[in-house]
């Protein structure tokens, strides 16, 4: 699977808060989230492992009890099953990875195209 880069099919997740799945494949899948400053992602766990890279922006992510200031350029992996947030506190992008695949990430969950 391709993904060619657009300005398309960002959906809202949450206020302040747009997801796009870029590509995705048996094991993992990849998004790109475009985060308003201002904006909170609530306490919350899944199965899935995450890991990340922040592209531009500052972010406060909490993972378990650790809290990192996190700015453009570094880098994270959330474990599956551990609780973690986060506090947008200027205008960011991330891209994500989640193992295995994060079904309500899915093109068609979300609204966007990839192309294979």
């Amino acid at each position: 699977m391709f993904y060619k880069a657009n300005q398309q099919g960002y959906k809202e997740v949450l206020p302040g808060i747009k997801l796009k799945t870029l590509v995705y494949g048996e094991k993992t899948l990849a998004t790109e989230f475009r985060m308003d400053a201002g904006a909170v992602l609530p306490r919350h766990a899944h199965m899935h492992e995450q890991t990340g890279y922040l592209a531009e922006g500052k972010i406060r992510l909490t993972i378990g009890t650790q809290v990192f200031d996190v700015e453009k350029g570094d880098s994270w992996c959330i474990p599956g099953d551990i609780e973690h947030s986060a506090e947008i506190l200027i205008d960011s992008v991330a891209v994500e990875v989640f193992s295995p695949v994060r079904d309500a990430y899915l093109p068609e969950k979300v609204g966007n195209r990839a192309s294979d």
